[in-house]
């Protein structure tokens, strides 16, 4: 098995005063050329917004784009119709295709939204854009990958424009945990949202990352304490 760790002090950083982001891929005006992506997986930021703030309305296209939010509120509108709030649990999917404009907003009076934005390739160009949210339990993902995007919508999931799935999972402390690749020349890329897992020599704890190739009949780590992960399985080349 190969291994890429993405420690979380090693992201790119930006403060803007209403937004504060790590960013494991070159994103904006953090560039490091061997972090321009993993396979299909492009862009995965972590972001702070501050109440009452958010991005203005812009542009994207032939880009599929994953929201999730962690803690708070993020109030969404973009120019298919769509208009919602997304919260803690809720996971958001837009197939941006031949191009959308949309914005995101902070709309809580006192307190920060903390999410992840996940863009990756598609596999296919100018789609008819699209847009889904689902929310998913923590009584969902105990001690169990629950699968959240895949390319066909199977066991409830929401689909995208890519041969990729996406999981999350809430493992309890000294659990085994596997996973099984839905295809052997695919990568896998983990990142641990809290807590602290084994794998292989690594130690991994909160925001660290890694991106797996060569992976085998089946990934195995060990949970070292009470952790929340979640997975992608993406093809390395499309």
């Amino acid at each position: 098995m190969n291994v890429v760790l993405y420690r979380s002090e090693s992201r790119g950083a930006a403060d803007h005063g209403w937004l504060k982001s790590r960013h494991t891929f070159s994103f904006a005006n953090y560039y490091c050329p061997s972090r321009l992506n993993f396979g299909a997986l492009r862009v995965l930021n972590d972001d702070w917004v501050e109440p009452k703030m958010g991005f203005g309305t812009h542009p994207h296209d032939n880009m599929e784009i994953i929201t999730i939010v962690h803690d708070g509120q993020l109030e969404h509108k973009d120019s298919m119709g769509n208009g919602s709030i997304i919260r803690r649990g809720e996971v958001q999917v837009m197939s941006a295709g031949s191009g959308i404009t949309h914005s995101e907003f902070n709309p809580s009076k006192d307190e920060v939204v903390n999410l992840f934005q996940i863009w990756l390739f598609p596999n296919k160009q100018n789609v008819t854009p699209r847009y889904d949210q689902a929310y998913f339990s923590d009584e969902a993902l105990e001690n169990n990958w629950k699968m959240i995007i895949s390319p066909d919508g199977e066991k409830q999931s929401m689909w995208i424009q890519q041969d990729a799935w996406l999981y999350l999972g809430e493992f309890e402390e000294g659990q085994t945990i596997r996973y099984t690749p839905k295809n052997s020349q695919n990568g896998l890329f983990i990142m641990v949202v809290e807590g602290e897992v084994e794998l292989d020599e690594y130690v991994l704890s909160k925001r660290d990352a890694a991106g797996l190739t060569e992976v085998g009949e089946q990934l195995e780590l060990e949970a070292t304490a009470k952790s929340k992960l979640m997975l992608l399985e993406v093809p390395m080349q499309w």
